[in-house]
């Protein structure tokens, strides 16, 4: 009996590696010298795998890794000790003595964090290192811009907590400049408010992949928050860091199960909710939404076979996805079908297929299930 890792793959996905280090570079390369890489790696490094993206993006020279959660900063430092980790989101209660534990950066965004991290810092014998977080729009975490100066007051008088950064979220980068715009500048605001911090010695950002528009005008910030990017998807096509040309790391298939006749006004899948228009040739695809290709995009989404887009008939179902493949001559079972990426000369990108399923490609992402194996390509390619 071969092992499972042996067995024939219906539905993968293949992650570049070494486009995801080209994309680092170039992003990089595009930033002035003094403005500072952090990559956002939450998520599973947005479903990429976050150890094998991780462990790339550190020899590719990343100056800061952002993850969501406890868990996933302690996988992160596992694989590289003494690389700094801003923990983006709050921890609870029980999770705060592990910021020692595994040397973390914390996110401040109340009173009661500042008390309990001086705790944490005190018993553990060294500094906690915090950033400030200030909410300048977004009404999820942070403090309130009007209130930042009395917070960040605290945390200075703190006497185990180091604070290392200052840092803010923009809510619509993508589709509402002028709120960024007044984002930002509520943001230099509250900075201005708090005198006593040497900004040139914390790292200040605000600007991620969709929100830098130019650094002409920078400022005090000093660093980018970069996620989508760097796996090559462009957030908002008018970013600055949008003119960076990256190159696609990640990319979905799977494999044509049967291919069968149908007679026109047959219908198709659950619900009956397509009926052929005319006799037909339909392809049964060996992954549905139980490996991330979403129940919205039945009727609407588009596969690559043979280098030709073929429509999705019917309900995607928990296994098998069902399209048309009429007019493609040969279509054959165990044929390499395309969800997202290259075939010959024709493409689908994430951005594409997230239309079609009425989400965003962070979330395209995140969907493709755990019984998806990733296959990562590493050869650097240059």
């Amino acid at each position: 009996m071969p092992p499972f890792s042996q067995l024939p793959l219906r539905c993968w996905a293949e992650i570049d590696l070494a486009a995801l280090e080209r994309n680092l570079r170039l992003i990089r390369a595009s930033l002035p010298p003094h403005m500072r890489y952090v990559a956002v790696v939450k998520a599973d490094a947005y479903g990429h795998g976050l150890p094998q993206a991780a462990a790339r993006l550190m020899h590719a020279g990343a100056d800061l890794f952002a993850v969501a959660n406890l868990a996933e900063a302690a996988a992160l430092r596992e694989i590289g000790p003494g690389w700094p980790i801003l923990l983006l989101s709050p921890l609870l209660p029980e999770e705060d003595r592990h910021l020692a534990d595994y040397d973390l950066i914390a996110t401040v965004s109340t009173s009661d964090e500042v008390r309990r991290f001086d705790a944490v810092g005190r018993a553990s014998g060294r500094p906690v290192t915090v950033h400030l977080k200030i909410d300048t729009g977004m009404g999820r975490l942070g403090v309130w811009h009007e209130h930042a100066e009395k917070l960040c007051s605290e945390i200075l008088a703190a006497p185990h907590i180091r604070l290392g950064g200052v840092f803010t979220h923009f809510a619509s980068p993508d589709e509402n400049p002028a709120f960024t715009a007044e984002q930002r500048r509520r943001f230099l605001k509250a900075l201005a408010c708090c005198p006593r911090l040497d900004l040139s010695q914390l790292f200040i950002h605000a600007d991620n992949s969709a929100g830098l528009e130019t650094l002409e005008s920078a400022g005090p910030f000093n660093a980018v928050r970069v996620g989508l990017l760097q796996f090559g998807i462009v957030p908002r096509r008018d970013s600055l860091l949008a003119q960076v040309h990256t190159e696609p790391v990640f990319s979905f298939r799977t494999r044509v199960g049967i291919v069968k006749q149908l007679p026109r006004g047959t219908g198709i899948s659950y619900g009956s909710t397509h009926t052929l228009a005319r006799d037909s040739a339909i392809a049964v695809l060996t992954a549905g939404y139980g490996d991330g290709i979403p129940r919205a995009a039945s009727n609407r989404a588009r596969v690559l076979i043979r280098g030709a887009r073929c429509p999705v008939l019917g309900r995607v179902t928990m296994d098998q996805t069902i399209v048309d493949v009429t007019d493609i001559p040969g279509v054959a079972s165990g044929d390499e079908c395309v969800l997202v990426g290259r075939q010959g000369g024709a493409e689908i990108t994430v951005t594409e297929f997230s239309h079609w399923a009425d989400t965003i490609p962070w979330e395209t992402l995140c969907s493709v299930t755990k019984r998806v194996p990733r296959l990562y390509k590493t050869a650097l390619g240059l």
